[in-house]
């Protein structure tokens, strides 16, 4: 597995975490930090399969694609390491996360909360772990609740934005019955 990195118009194909580091640190604009870092690797050993956005400073982001691509060349000509089988395969479970299985699931969702720091009077988003047993219809049906009891609560800054639930900020676990 390789990964494409793009910022504006610098871009490169690496083949590990620590090369797209040296990439990034290369670039004038681009300040690496622990985070990043951490987004990469967590990206890069996970089984996402979309492209992430990773954010360098208040409105830049790079991006990183996963690939099998070993040169640029192959990869503008290829794109991203999703097969049209992994394209349908990651349909098929969008489509299972609808189908009925009523029961217990336990549900964990991290999100950008909106924090007020007072001495400063601004606002920062801060990575929230939210974990809850629910009852539900679907996995769809799980994910729904949650988020809607996050977006309901007085503690929870109407600002805060939420996972998809196709991304690696969802997940669950089905409990049974």
């Amino acid at each position: 597995m390789n990964l494409y990195i793009r910022y504006f118009d610098e871009e490169t194909l690496v083949y590990s975490v620590e090369e797209a580091v040296n990439f990034l640190s290369s670039l004038g604009d681009v300040e690496v930090n622990e985070v990043m870092i951490d987004e990469l690797k967590k990206f890069w050993s996970s089984s996402v399969m979309f492209p992430k956005h990773i954010k360098v400073h208040a409105r830049a982001f790079f991006i990183a694609i996963k690939t099998t691509a070993s040169t640029m060349e192959e990869f503008k000509a290829k794109g991203s390491v999703q097969s049209k089988a992994e394209r349908t395969a990651q349909k098929e479970t969008l489509v299972q996360y609808g189908m009925p299985q009523p029961g217990w699931y336990k549900v964990r969702v991290t999100f950008k909360r909106v924090v007020t720091i007072p001495e400063m009077q601004k606002c920062q988003y801060m990575d929230t772990d939210f974990v809850a047993k629910v009852k539900a219809e679907s996995v769809q049906d799980s994910y729904d609740r949650v988020i809607s009891h996050l977006r309901n609560r007085q503690d929870v800054d109407a600002r805060s934005q939420f996972p998809s639930i196709k991304g690696p900020n969802f997940a669950f676990e089905y409990l049974g019955a």
